[in-house]
């Protein structure tokens, strides 16, 4: 997988595009990375339907927790797969949808200036070790082309959305992950 900076799009992943975008604000620079996890049904994964929740194209009367969520239109800019695959939704140049009320270092509205990425799980099953080496791939691209965002300024949904969130949880293994960019040469 390669981000083509230009566009903001990266080669060699599945491309799902989201209507659930908009532009960024004039002149706004990308300086946070936001992780997630979502699993559609809870728990249950490998299902298609986090593809199709962020195209609008659920179908409610397909599982009970389907209809709490039909009114909702958000989106991120990539998915993981447990197996490692990854599905881009919104180009890293737009505003994905997949922060809401949010506060970091100060500012409100994390979705002007954050990427988001979803992993498939939930907050305490562990992440698989495909999941793991596919986000430090995309991390590392994505602080190359937005160096603003230095370890320090990766976080979870939890973190920006405190009270409200609780994602990625608990099992996600952030010593793991950030030890992996360190070794990589991250910013920190």
């Amino acid at each position: 997988m390669q981000l083509d900076r230009a566009t903001g799009w990266f080669a060699g992943i599945t491309h799902c595009p989201s209507p659930n975008f908009n532009a960024r604000p004039e002149g706004e620079v990308i300086s946070l990375l936001v992780i997630h996890n979502i699993s559609l049904p809870p728990a249950q994964f490998g299902t298609g339907k986090v593809q199709q929740f962020f195209q609008n194209r659920l179908d409610p009367n397909e599982h009970p927790y389907f209809e709490g969520i039909k009114h909702l239109t958000v989106s991120a800019h990539l998915f993981i797969e447990r197996d490692g695959q990854v599905t881009q939704f919104v180009s890293c140049l737009d505003r994905a949808w997949h922060a809401g009320v949010s506060r970091f270092a100060g500012r409100e509205g994390c979705n002007d200036f954050s990427i988001g990425i979803e992993l498939e799980g939930t907050d305490e099953l562990p992440f698989t070790d495909a999941q793991y080496q596919a986000l430090q791939a995309l991390t590392r691209q994505i602080q190359t082309a937005w160096p603003a965002i230095g370890v320090e300024r990766i976080q979870g949904h939890s973190d920006i959305a405190p009270g409200r969130k609780t994602d990625p949880g608990p099992a996600f293994d952030w010593p793991r992950y950030r030890a992996a960019l360190e070794d990589d040469g991250g910013r920190s």
